[in-house]
């Protein structure tokens, strides 16, 4: 009598050893960003006038738009894994030289401007690889899983990287807080070299032999693909309605009020509740059904929530308001995230997430001046109305494109 050996089932993400280890590696990371960012932030106002600090904080935008693309290439040709161990390690290294330099003489703005460049140039190859990492660590039907555990984890940095930077600074000057994101940066390494990842078929691995024929490779794709052109069209449009009225817009609306600082971190804090709890729904649930349907629907609703803030009169009332946009905001963007990756071919997810990253992290960004400058023009009310529109416009060609629509997870 022969027995038959069946393989063990693989297990969920949330207790899968390698998508926790790329789930530690993900957070220390994420933290040493936001500490980062505030000691750079720190160090460059009291180095110099605002305005010179707001250029200092602003030289990272444009390598990281310029390059995104790029970087997308290279982590389809040399791994995603690698890259991010590679990005990881630059910015562990360049950190933790300037925290030295620090003990040694305040930095120049020139020096801060530098460190920003680096970093901008990082992040645009880190973005695509990180975005291209969860299909390569764990089985389809656990990628919108995957996509809420990575936003509890980016939840988690910024609210626990900001007040972990202001300690340091405390404690030890901008110095010390340089020191704590390199060591946070440092902390992903092991984690990062401990991980193996999911073969690709000798088909995906095909190159077309250069970096630009590869790149025209991945945006082919990306136009002829049913599902991922429309979607991408839905995310820049969302993107642009959403991130000018929630940066700029939020704290003239506040001034206004006369909620003061502390009603932006209210509302900030109730945002952040709301896409925090998206993020734990969907990692406990593991699969929404329907999902390209709800995308469209929660954008939707979610940007009738966007331009209702603006006619809030009081600030208890903003932060429901604003737990709302959080929550069908977090819910949106994950299932964007999930269905990029369950959709794309592994082997141009690098280039595909480049695209999706350059229009969040790239593009958007240039709304800011244009966001202000029409308040200052026409009033919160009309500018977030108008912002509310263009989301609105995003899930409504979604709920229209047949193929966004009917999108689902796998099972």
């Amino acid at each position: 009598m022969t027995a038959t050996l069946v393989a063990a089932p693989a297990p969920p993400a949330h207790r899968d050893p390698r998508v926790l280890r790329w789930l530690g590696a993900y957070t220390a990371s994420t933290l040493g960003d936001s500490v980062y960012h505030l000691a750079l932030s720190w160090a460059a106002v009291r180095g110099g006038t605002p305005a010179e600090a707001g250029l200092v904080m602003a030289v990272s935008a444009v390598p990281r738009a310029l390059l995104m693309l790029g970087g997308g290439v290279v982590a389809d040709r040399f791994g995603p894994r690698r890259v991010v161990i590679v990005s990881d390690a630059v910015r562990c290294l360049v950190v933790l030289a300037v925290a030295a330099l620090v003990l040694v003489a305040p930095p120049t703005l020139g020096v801060l401007a530098g460190i920003a460049l680096v970093f901008g140039i990082v992040d645009a190859l880190f973005l695509p690889a990180v975005g291209a990492l969860p299909p390569r660590i764990t089985r389809r039907d656990q990628l919108a899983r995957v996509q809420g555990m990575r936003g509890i984890a980016q939840r988690s940095g910024a609210v626990l990287g900001a007040p972990l930077g202001g300690l340091a600074v405390a404690l030890g000057g901008p110095g010390v807080a340089f020191a704590v994101a390199g060591l946070l940066f440092a902390l992903s390494l092991p984690l990062l070299l401990s991980l193996r990842l999911r073969p690709l078929t000798a088909e995906a691995e095909k190159r077309n032999g250069t970096v630009l024929g590869d790149l025209l490779d991945g945006l082919r794709h990306l136009r002829r693909h049913r599902v991922l052109g429309p979607l991408m069209i839905v995310i820049a449009l969302s993107d642009l309605g959403f991130v000018g009225p929630l940066n700029v817009g939020l704290a003239l609306l506040a001034d206004q009020r006369g909620w003061g600082a502390s009603g932006i971190g209210w509302v900030l804090a109730g945002f952040g509740a709301g896409a925090g709890g998206a993020s734990l729904l969907l990692s406990v649930k593991g699969r929404v059904p329907r999902a390209g349907a709800v995308l469209g629907w929660t954008m939707t609703l979610g940007a009738a929530s966007i331009g209702a803030l603006a006619f809030v009169p009081r600030l208890p009332v903003a932060v429901a308001v604003a737990l709302s946009i959080g929550l069908f905001a977090g819910l949106s963007g994950a299932l964007c995230g999930a269905l990029v990756q369950t959709e794309c071919d592994p082997a141009h997810l690098g280039r595909v997430s480049a695209v999706s990253s350059l229009m969040s992290l790239g593009l958007a960004p240039l709304s800011f001046p244009l966001t202000g400058a029409a308040i200052g023009l026409w009033g919160v009310g009309p500018v977030f109305t108008v912002s509310a529109g263009v989301c609105a416009l995003a899930g409504v060609y979604g709920l229209a494109v047949g193929a966004v629509r009917r999108a689902e997870l796998p099972g």
